[in-house]
């Protein structure tokens, strides 16, 4: 165990000391392009400019956190109001930080090398609760995809009227991971050796989503 974390240590400095120490120095970029971005106060527009420059320095996987989403309604304890009064707080810088992104990858031409994945663990429930707000829901989400050199411009699948359940074409959460899987060239069946010496596979199931290769 000592011997895997001093490897990942080792790997983490020489990431630090590496090319993609450059990457972290947001000054590097054109101040309107920052501005163009966004300044929000989540920051999101500037790790969406910092996961541009470590892709174009050739880092494999990049995650991105905008969290704040999980809004059972009004809770002063940790200042969520209703669903509505949440999107407001959430969504205008969302939707102008991804948007800045998007276009900014297809104008570098990284929309081939790229693939943005917009996830979450579930979606919400089609019913507003009696605090004005939506709860957990596992049977439906969204997710989007965007570059890779996938297909684009589709929507995959159909929900029934109430929004609550798919209606065709049902996607799971390991059809998603197979997606990725086979975007980033990994083979289906990969396996690792869990604690027990096991051999275990890293997806028990799922196919890539039929359409975006």
């Amino acid at each position: 165990m000592m011997s895997v974390m001093d490897e990942f240590q080792g790997r983490a400095f020489d990431l630090v000391r590496g090319n993609a120490r450059h990457a972290f120095d947001l000054t590097r970029e054109d101040p309107k392009l920052r501005d163009r971005y966004g300044r929000g106060a989540k920051k999101l527009g500037e790790n969406l400019l910092l996961a541009r420059r470590l892709a174009e320095a050739n880092t494999g996987l990049v995650t991105v956190w905008y969290g704040g989403w999980d809004s059972h309604g009004t809770n002063p304890s940790v200042n969520h109001g209703t669903i509505e009064e949440e999107m407001r707080k959430l969504a205008p810088e969302f939707d102008h930080a991804v948007s800045v992104f998007i276009e900014d990858l297809y104008d570098r031409g990284l929309d081939d090398k790229v693939l943005l994945a917009i996830v979450g663990e579930f979606g919400r429930s089609p019913h507003i609760n009696k605090d004005g707000g939506r709860e957990h829901w596992p049977q439906l989400g969204n997710q989007v995809l965007v570059g890779g050199g996938l297909k684009m411009g589709q929507i995959i699948g159909e929900s029934t009227k109430r929004g609550d359940v798919p209606k065709t074409n049902p996607i799971s959460p390991n059809d998603l991971l197979a997606t990725l899987f086979q975007y980033l060239g990994m083979p289906l069946d990969l396996q690792y050796t869990n604690q027990g010496g096991r051999p275990t596979r890293m997806l028990e199931s799922g196919q890539p989503i039929h359409g975006l290769f």
